[in-house]
């Protein structure tokens, strides 16, 4: 895509006009982020330039002074994509065949010496591509879990901190471009700040917290890059199950921060069958849930208020310590279970588990001969085998044990 820079600009700068005095809801917000008329918001098209606008329009209307570059809410970055999945990205000026994502950021000073960080990706797939797990025709990706839903409590959050007495820290409110195809729009601004990152207390990275489940299972990463994260979390919790992972790296936003030595938290309600797929809609958001979390999250934020700067500390990458796979089998694990064994939250059609007859809510407790416990052991049992290999798996499918037969 050949764009400039001048043109990015003067189409960002006509703005969505927006009323400062409406009161918008999380489900105004994804219904507009997630809606087929912004096609899926993908990295660098004019749909995801809508998008920006629409963000641009909340912010000033809630108060936020502009963040980004020149005195605006928008930090453009430019980049070839990638031809090797394993190949680093590098920002280069626009020309033919780059792509120019743009970040949304947004200020509230309240002339303290530390700033707080609020980020959300606001990309998605556009009409599918290499990261879509639908195996039909093109279609639009909406995104409404990923990550309409983590913009909008972004967007709560921004509002009540504005109208509050929380004058202890600055608070940074960012939306960033890029997260499908590499983490790229925090990764850019990480290596490019608009202010300084050794004034940065910590960072909250809200991606995919639009389906929380019944059990009120929460996934809160990033709780050992400072000391004091599972003490804060733990109490301001009322209401959730928390799963607290102590790994700073992830495969999102707030890992861009942590590489900073910044201490981060990233919260997420967990995968799901629609996940990646054209079926990721408004309407399968757990709205009532969102507004627990952002809830959850202001309790933190308020407890911290008056402390001095976090203490960043790092952790294991935990990444580093996953096999590789030379097959699949085709399900989408519950990461937020927390029994013994690998539960599946999905299985894909025409897929070595389906077609051995595996359903939603097993749990694979050995495959093999090795005994599966957890995700790590799971994955490593899988990693053993190669394409044309058969073995028996065995689940718990509401306590009875069954055994089927797999090939790869």
């Amino acid at each position: 895509m050949k764009q400039s820079i001048w043109l990015i600009f003067l189409a960002l700068f006509i703005s969505c006009k927006q009323e400062p005095t409406k009161i918008y809801t999380l489900q105004d917000d994804v219904a507009l982020l997630a809606s087929d008329s912004l096609m899926g918001r993908e990295t660098g098209t004019e749909n995801e330039l809508m998008a920006a606008n629409y963000l641009a329009g909340r912010f000033k209307g809630i108060g936020l002074a502009p963040a980004g570059m020149a005195d605006t809410y928008f930090q453009t970055f430019t980049f070839k994509p990638k031809k090797d999945p394993h190949q680093e990205v590098t920002y280069i000026k626009a020309g033919d065949s780059t792509i120019t994502g743009t970040n949304v950021i947004g200020f509230i000073d309240n002339k303290a010496p530390n700033t707080i960080i609020l980020g959300a990706h606001y990309d998605h797939l556009g009409m599918g591509g290499e990261g879509s797990l639908y195996r039909g025709d093109a279609a639009i990706h909406n995104g409404a879990d990923d990550n309409a839903s983590g913009v909008a409590v972004l967007l709560q959050l921004a509002q009540k901190l504005k109208q509050s007495k929380l004058i202890g820290n600055n608070y940074l409110i960012m939306a960033f471009s890029g997260e499908e195809i590499g983490l790229l729009g925090s990764n850019y601004f990480a290596k490019n700040p608009t202010i300084e990152l050794e004034n940065v207390n910590y960072m909250i990275n809200m991606d995919m917290v639009g389906r929380l489940r019944d059990s009120k299972v929460l996934s809160v990463s990033g709780t050992g890059t400072s000391r004091i994260w599972p003490q804060v979390l733990n109490a301001n919790n009322q209401d959730f199950e928390l799963v607290l992972k102590e790994s700073g790296v992830g495969p999102s936003d707030h890992t861009s921060f942590y590489l900073q030595d910044i201490p981060v938290l990233h919260f997420f309600t967990g995968q799901h069958e629609d996940y990646h797929k054209p079926t990721d809609d408004a309407d399968k958001l757990n709205y009532q849930g969102m507004e627990q979390i952002t809830t959850y999250i202001m309790g933190v934020i308020t407890e911290l208020n008056d402390d001095a700067k976090l203490a960043f500390m790092k952790t294991k990458n935990e990444s580093e310590e996953v096999p590789r796979f030379k097959v699949a089998m085709g399900v989408i694990p519950d990461y937020l279970f927390g029994g013994k064994g690998m539960r599946i939250d999905g299985v894909s059609e025409e897929k070595p588990a389906q077609r051995a007859g595996l359903l939603k809510g097993d749990v694979v407790v050995q495959m093999g001969d090795s005994t599966v416990v957890d995700m790590m052991s799971y994955m490593r049992a899988l990693s053993a085998f190669e394409e044309g290999d058969s073995t028996t798996v065995v689940v718990d499918r509401e306590g009875k044990q069954i055994s089927v037969q797999i090939k790869f």
